[in-house]
C-alpha cells in the first residue's frame, strides 16, 4: 500500500511517518525538502486551490492530510481559509481523479467548541471558537460531500490537544514551565480535560487506514482518561524527575487575572473543562489507546537528556 502524508515533517506527521514506513510505502510532503525524514519519496508542494498534486498521487491508496495553517501560526482568515479549506478541497478532488481509496482528514476538537459542560462526542453541535476551527469544520463538510459524490472514502478525526516528548505549542510551554519553576498555583484546580498522546493518535490513524468500518465516519478521539491541570503538571514533573509544589490559588483569581490581562481564553485553557467521549472509536473500531499518560510522561526525561547531550 502507498500512503501520502501531508505535513510529514510536523510533530504528528514525523511520528506517523516513522511508524507507517515500517509497513507501507510512504510519500512525505512539506513546504520544503530540507531535513528529510526517511521516506521513500518526498514532495515540496504549497497547499492552496491551485496546487498540482499529480506527481504525488500516482499509485497512492490512502492520503493522511495533516498539513494546515495552525491557530498559533496565523490569525489571517484569508490565509487560513485558502490553505485549510480551499487547499484541502483541491487535494481531495485530485485524489478522486487519481482513484485514491481513502482520505483521512485530521481535524480538531475545536470545531465543537473550547469548553464543555458534558463531554463532546460525534453528535455534539458544532460551535467553532476560532478562524482555525471554523476552517476545519468547513473542510470536514466539503470532504463528506465529496465522499457522497464519489468512490473515495473519507475518515475525519477530531483529536484533543496532542502531547508527548518534544511537543510544540501549549504542552511544550507547560513542560518548560514545570522544568524551570518549582512552584505552581494549581493545588485546588479540579477541572477535567481530555488529552491524547502523540503515540495514541498515530496508532488510531494507523487503524483508520485499513479498518473497513472507519469508512465515511467522524471520530472524536482522546486517551480516554481526563485529568485536572494539577494532575497534568504533577505528571509532567514526575516524568521530568522534578520536585514540584502546588499552591492553593482559587480559580476566581485566575479568571480575574484573565480579564485584567485580556487573556481569558488562555486562562480557560488552563482551568476550564474540555472532555471528550471517544467511546465510538473503541466500540466501532475495537480500538484501545496502547500508551498511558504516565508512560508518555516518562519519555519527557529521555527527550530532555538526549537534547542536552
Amino acid at each position: 500500500m502507498k500512503i501520502l502524508i501531508t505535513g510529514s515533517k510536523g510533530y504528528v506527521g514525523s511520528t506517523l511517518n516513522n511508524k507507517l514506513k515500517l509497513a507501507y510505502t510512504v510519500i512525505g510532503h512539506g513546504r520544503t525538502a530540507d531535513n528529510l525524514s526517511d521516506t521513500s519519496e518526498f514532495f515540496a508542494v504549497d497547499i492552496d486551490r491551485q496546487s498540482n498534486w499529480k506527481a504525488c498521487l500516482s499509485g497512492v491508496n490512502t492520503i493522511i492530510h495533516l498539513a494546515a495553517v495552525a491557530h498559533n501560526k496565523s490569525n489571517d482568515p484569508e490565509l487560513i481559509n485558502e490553505v485549510n479549506v480551499s487547499g484541502t478541497i483541491n487535494l481531495a478532488q485530485q485524489a478522486v481523479e487519481s482513484s485514491v481509496k481513502r482520505f483521512i482528514f485530521i481535524s480538531s476538537i475545536g470545531v465543537l467548541g473550547n469548553a464543555t459542560l458534558t463531554p463532546f462526542n460525534e453528535q455534539s453541535s458544532a460551535r467553532p471558537h476560532s478562524f482555525y476551527a471554523e476552517s476545519k469544520l468547513r473542510a470536514e463538510s466539503a470532504l463528506l460531500k465529496i465522499a457522497s459524490e464519489s468512490n473515495m472514502e473519507v475518515v475525519i478525526i477530531r483529536p484533543v490537544l496532542v502531547y508527548g516528548a518534544g511537543a510544540p505549542g501549549n504542552f511544550g510551554k507547560l513542560v518548560n514551565l514545570v522544568d524551570r519553576v518549582p512552584l505552581l498555583p494549581f493545588a485546588i484546580c479540579h477541572n477535567k480535560r481530555s488529552f491524547i498522546s502523540v503515540d495514541n493518535l498515530v496508532d488510531f490513524i494507523s487503524v483508520c487506514i485499513i479498518h473497513p468500518k472507519a469508512k465515511n465516519q467522524i471520530f472524536c478521539i482522546s486517551d480516554g482518561t481526563d485529568v485536572s491541570t494539577r494532575e497534568l503538571t504533577n505528571g509532567i514533573a514526575e516524568g521530568l524527575n522534578k520536585w514540584l509544589i502546588q499552591l492553593p490559588i482559587p480559580v476566581s483569581i485566575f479568571k480575574l487575572l484573565g480579564k485584567i490581562t485580556g487573556k481569558s481564553h488562555q486562562i480557560e485553557q488552563l482551568i476550564g473543562d474540555l472532555q471528550v467521549d471517544s467511546s465510538k472509536a473503541k466500540k466501532l473500531l475495537d480500538w484501545a489507546p496502547p500508551v498511558t499518560m504516565a508512560e508518555t510522561f516518562r519519555k519527557l526525561r529521555v527527550k530532555k537528556c538526549f537534547v542536552k547531550e
